[in-house]
């Protein structure tokens, strides 16, 4: 199986932080990847843009350097990237003044060709590179900006923020990137849940249990200690990469398939979310990796505060009051240092109302297992017989779809989600891209939990580093007489 390569219009894409991590990392060696699909148009232009003084020369060179180092076994012949580089242009630019803008202004003049600016820098001067690109004519009707989180750290600042970008592009212009919406197994939900009779009959409360949706990470704070001390695991994480999936995972069918009424739907779950009670919360915080303190210090080690109260874990209770999801929980749980990488959402099926078996087949139910990473996939458990003689005993086993056996070697390409969200920018796709007003009722649900701890002076857990996290987290699931799944590693 092939996967079929769209087209996209001639585009000019302008990288604000062009010469950043994000950039190096993933923007421009993904970019890369769709040159080599086939995806750039022969006229496309890629403009670095930032405060660092080099030339052209010098910013094509440093990124084949990025490329080198970061594109991993990823094929490609010296034809194919010295091709790419020749699309890259430099400006050095001060995002607060104006060097460099009549530079950038004069490559954008007398384009008729799709024009996007990412804004991948911090958030401090989304509203200067806003100001700056309508005081320079560059920001028409046809522009586009794409704008990094995190999209403020309350809904005061969300708001603000909002209302600034307002100022310069109307909202069909703006595209809020998180990647986990670019993932393949996030759009997956979709396919599986409207595209298949099977599953949405039994999607509500009387047939699914629970559902639980876990993003554990092996890796610490690393070099983002500064900003993650300020924000923790529920600004990080829950606020947006899990909102995000359980949006997908609680949505009412949409009408049709465009940006708008998919957004509408998961705007509506957002909304109608309880309030998190106190004892429905768990807060972890990472120590060192025993004997390996200096390798893998603890949290307040790598932030640098010895009294630091922010949270590198978090695990909660919410329910959606709704008529399809009233009564049925949803779990939450994500952390750092946690045991296995992995992102999962796990949808457990309510046991037969009726055993017809005596009790020694034990209690059984169906699990739907939804991977994100790493090895994508999804997983139904289904109850058989146990082979063999000797009675009726039940075992479960599994109906794997891994996606790299599934589809093979040419069906199972994956795509990195920065690819696949750049493209759809490019197209003026805005399905899977956050919209103002999503963002706000997202803050407006995680407000008063972080206020919450605040009031309480609440001190997070502490957990040990390769641990599934605090105690805490498992007694919120056995006060239910429930318990985490045991996530792929």
């Amino acid at each position: 199986m092939v996967s079929r390569v769209i087209p996209v219009d001639p585009f000019d894409l302008v990288i604000f932080g062009g010469t950043g991590d994000l950039a190096r990392r993933k923007i421009l060696p993904g970019l890369f990847r769709r040159f080599c699909a086939g995806q750039m148009p022969e006229n496309a232009r890629v403009i670095g843009a930032a405060r660092t003084e080099m030339d052209r020369a010098g910013y094509q060179q440093m990124i084949r350097e990025a490329i080198a180092e970061f594109n991993g076994d990823f094929e490609h012949d010296k034809a194919q990237l010295d091709g790419f580089i020749d699309r890259l242009e430099y400006v050095a630019i001060d995002a607060k003044g104006e060097d460099g803008w009549a530079e950038l202004q004069k490559l954008m003049a007398g384009t008729e060709r799709v024009e996007a600016y990412y804004f991948s820098v911090s958030p401090a001067l989304f509203g200067d590179l806003a100001e700056r690109l309508q005081q320079w004519g560059m920001a028409d009707a046809q522009s586009r900006i794409v704008v990094e989180k995190p999209f403020g750290r309350d809904l005061k600042t969300a708001q603000a923020l909002n209302a600034t970008l307002a100022k310069y592009f109307d909202e069909s212009q703006i595209y809020r990137i998180d990647h986990y919406l670019g993932k393949e197994t996030v759009q997956n939900l979709m396919a599986v849940r409207f595209g298949n009779m099977l599953f949405e009959p039994l999607w509500n409360s009387q047939y699914v249990d629970h559902i639980q949706i876990t993003v554990a990470e092996t890796v610490g704070v690393g070099g983002r200690g500064e900003y993650y001390d300020k924000s923790g695991a529920m600004r990080d994480m829950v606020q947006n990469h899990l909102m995000q999936l359980l949006c997908l995972i609680a949505m009412e069918p949409p009408a049709r398939f465009d940006p708008d009424a998919v957004r509408d739907e998961k705007l509506k779950v957002i909304r109608a979310l309880d309030p998190v009670l106190p004892h429905h919360i768990a807060r972890g915080q990472y120590q060192a990796e025993p004997c390996n303190e200096a390798e893998q210090p603890g949290y307040r080690t790598a932030v640098g505060d010895p009294r630091s109260r922010t949270e590198s874990f978090v695990a909660l209770k919410t329910h959606i009051s709704n008529w399809r999801w009233a009564g049925t929980p949803f779990y939450l749980r994500t952390g750092k240092r946690m045991a296995a990488r992995s992102s999962e959402i796990t949808v457990v099926f309510k046991e037969t109302p009726h055993s017809i078996f005596t009790e020694d087949a034990g209690r059984h139910r169906n699990v739907l297992s939804i991977r994100l990473q790493p090895n994508e996939g999804i997983t139904l458990g289904v109850t058989i017989k146990e082979p063999g003689p000797g009675g009726m005993r039940l075992v479960d086993v599994p109906l794997d779809m891994t996606f790299a056996d599934a589809l093979g070697p040419d069906g199972s390409e994956q795509v990195d989600a920065y690819e696949r969200l750049i493209m759809d920018v490019i197209r003026g796709n805005q399905t899977l891209f956050m919209r103002g007003d999503e963002v706000e009722a997202a803050w407006a649900w995680t407000d008063p939990i972080i206020q919450g701890w605040e009031a309480r002076n609440d001190v997070p857990k502490p957990y040990d580093s390769g641990s599934d996290g605090p105690t805490d987290a498992n007694e919120l699931m056995r006060r239910d007489q429930r318990q985490w799944r045991e996530y792929s590693a």
